[in-house]
């Protein structure tokens, strides 16, 4: 079955006896035991399964090419999970302009759990090899990355992965491309990480995580335990409602994919606009690379206009139809200036505004970048 379809069917059949053509909700919190005794596999308590997580669970990992999914309460508790399934004084490698709040989240608790990382530059492949050690055990990847869209080559990470003479994994976070976009297994990753708040979502009215593994292995029934055991579990009606969603996100990211470039090119012909960041314009450094692995380029851009910081917030002030918010994925557009949001520790330039193109009519985004930016 091509993608479309897959989003549309995978799953619809998991916990759902009554083969209604949507599967209902399922908020009971326990379920029966059979006379017999309890069985493997047997739903029990929906801190540990439940027919709606089981459902997207089985969804997200179809759709990115994977053998299981664990379905997380928001993409940060995913993230931990992801870490806390290594042992402490484990390093890892991660982006040094990773997504904030898991910047935040390994600076803030798990380095002081006893992990190890570097928060390095990872568009050159000699400076990740430079900084892997004899206990690093995670190759973190975000690409494009958060804000700055820096394009990491998902293939040549995991052969330099697989090259070394100790087992590192290779995590791939692929919430702004979505695997409508870029498919990382198929470039040798071992995880996907998502925030299904944002693209699987689409709508701003859902919070959630996901891990996707390519082959069941330790590291992901440590996941898995973590999930079960931590439980930081989204609850049956987010997990219906994810599954509701990613029915139309093949159609939902073609729209953001051609209204974004679209607005890109325009930014990049723009007498204020001084850099645009989009893999899709071929002025962009890793343009080859993201070319080489993904199939459209989403919907995120980040760009600098030739101002101040402060002339910066007063353009993201004046914009009337895009939303000034800090998230992402939306139906709706929404910008923001992005330093104000990351705080301590940021590289991100003080005049970057990072703009999610939702899916109005383009021309009418223009019209309103073109007001904001006077």
């Amino acid at each position: 079955m091509r993608f479309e379809t897959k989003a549309i069917h995978s799953g619809l059949s998991i916990g759902n006896p009554s083969s209604a053509i949507i599967p209902p909700i399922s908020p009971s919190t326990i379920f029966e035991i059979d006379a017999e005794g309890r069985k493997e596999n047997d739903l029990h308590y929906t801190r540990l399964a439940n027919p709606n997580r089981l459902q997207f669970e089985h969804l997200i990992a179809t759709l990115e090419g994977g053998e299981n999914a664990a379905a997380f309460s928001s993409g940060i508790a995913a993230a931990t999970a992801a870490l806390q399934a290594l042992e402490p004084g484990d390093h890892i490698i991660i982006p040094e302009d990773v997504y904030a709040g898991n910047r935040k989240m390994v600076q803030k608790i798990m380095m002081r759990w006893g992990l190890e990382a570097d928060f390095i530059e990872m568009t050159d492949l000699s400076n990740i090899e430079s900084h892997i050690r004899p206990n690093t055990k995670l190759i973190w990847v975000e690409t494009p990355s958060n804000p700055l869209m820096r394009i990491t080559d998902i293939a040549g990470v995991s052969e330099l992965a697989k090259s070394q003479s100790h087992k590192i994994h290779v995590i791939v976070d692929n919430t702004w491309p979505t695997p409508v976009n870029q498919l990382p297994f198929e470039h040798g990753a071992d995880l996907v990480l998502h925030s299904t708040s944002k693209y699987f979502g689409g709508h701003s009215d859902i919070l959630g995580g996901a891990i996707v593994t390519k082959h069941e292995d330790d590291l992901f029934a440590q996941i898995r335990l973590t999930q079960q055991m931590g439980g930081a579990v989204p609850s049956p009606q987010d997990c219906w409602m994810l599954s509701r969603s990613t029915r139309t996100l093949a159609y939902r990211m073609k729209g953001h994919n051609e209204h974004a470039e679209k607005v890109a090119r325009y930014l990049s012909g723009h007498r204020k606009v001084a850099e645009i960041y989009y893999p899709g314009l071929e002025s962009h450094p890793q343009h080859e690379t993201a070319k080489k692995q993904m199939t459209g380029f989403g919907g995120m851009i980040s760009f600098m206009p030739d101002c101040s910081e402060k002339e910066c917030i007063e353009i993201v002030g004046r914009s009337k139809l895009i939303k000034r918010a800090t998230s992402l994925g939306g139906v709706e557009s929404t910008w923001e200036h992005r330093f104000s949001s990351e705080g301590e520790g940021s590289i991100t330039p003080k005049n970057l505004i990072r703009i999610s193109i939702g899916l109005e009519h383009p021309d009418d985004l223009i019209d309103d970048l073109e007001l904001a930016l006077g």
